[in-house]
């Protein structure tokens, strides 16, 4: 993927917390060498309830039906897992983690550190999330920060809807529109299904992977922000791909994605567990 920062890679890896393999097979990060100065957010978005992980970013989500007493959760993408890359076929369940996130507020201010008891669930495989398991209740955040978690939103979302992609690691956000989406994206090893296709404005960068893509209209989160295609090559890593029902294969330089999320809220049961049983729940099983 090339959403993860390179720098805290390397010294998350000399740390050893590293959130990607080190094998050279693994697809090479975008670099950005000084922090882009924070762009204009739209209005019906804040940086509240975004979190900052050590090379990526994510965000505190809670499905509809969540109760105070759940523990929270944190989305980001499977490809910013400290375990690594999950491989195509892969799929992480109740995975003992420690990872810390910096919780930020509105204006996109740390406010306070959530730390995870596993990654209840992972894969590269069909999507590109990562859901942790905190050890903090929805209401524990809430009272100790004054801060709500974002809401899943249980529909696909339309072409033409206005969104904004946050980014709690660089405290900076993306404004543009759901352009369309992609039957299959294919990025080195691993495909995607039903892709968010940004149009250009959203120009995401190293370390804004993981991102909650927020509808503008109604505060909630949509997809994940994943990858986007670097230097115009044809499904290779870095350079992901769009191939259509017919096999027909299209490259569209620039252009940024992320990964649906509302096929994963019916796998999310009482107690914020995930269970990959349930009535309606389409995600890739172990």
């Amino acid at each position: 993927m090339n959403k993860p920062l390179v720098g805290a890679l390397l010294a998350a890896l000399l740390l050893g917390a590293g959130a990607a393999p080190v094998a050279a097979a693994a697809p090479a990060p975008r670099t950005q060498e000084a922090a882009p100065k924070a762009g204009p957010a739209a209005k019906a978005v804040t940086f509240a309830g975004t979190v900052a992980l050590s090379n990526c970013s994510g965000s505190v989500v809670r499905s509809p039906d969540a109760a105070p007493t759940d523990p929270a959760l944190v989305l980001s993408n499977g490809h910013c897992m400290e375990s690594g890359f999950p491989g195509p076929g892969e799929v992480v369940v109740d995975q003992p983690s420690s990872r810390t996130f910096t919780l930020l507020n509105a204006s996109g201010s740390g406010v306070g550190t959530l730390k995870a008891s596993k990654i209840a669930y992972g894969t590269m495989t069909d999507t590109d999330l990562s859901l942790y398991e905190l050890t903090s209740t929805y209401q524990q955040i809430e009272d100790s920060y004054g801060i709500r978690a974002l809401e899943l939103e249980t529909a696909h979302p339309t072409a033409g809807t206005a969104i904004t992609v946050a980014s709690g690691y660089w405290k900076r956000t993306y404004s543009c529109d759901v352009d369309g989406f992609v039957h299959q994206l294919k990025e080195g090893r691993w495909t995607w299904k039903d892709s968010v296709r940004y149009t250009p404005e959203c120009q995401t960068i190293g370390g804004t992977s993981g991102s909650p893509v927020i509808d503008d209209a109604t505060g909630k989160v949509v997809a994940v922000n994943n990858t986007g295609n670097e230097s115009g090559q044809e499904c290779t890593d870095n350079n992901p791909c769009e191939v259509d029902e017919n096999g027909e294969v299209t490259v569209r330089e620039g252009i940024n994605y992320a990964q649906q999320t509302y096929n994963m809220v019916p796998c999310i049961g009482a107690g914020s567990t995930i269970d990959l049983t349930r009535e309606g729940c389409a995600l890739p099983k172990p």
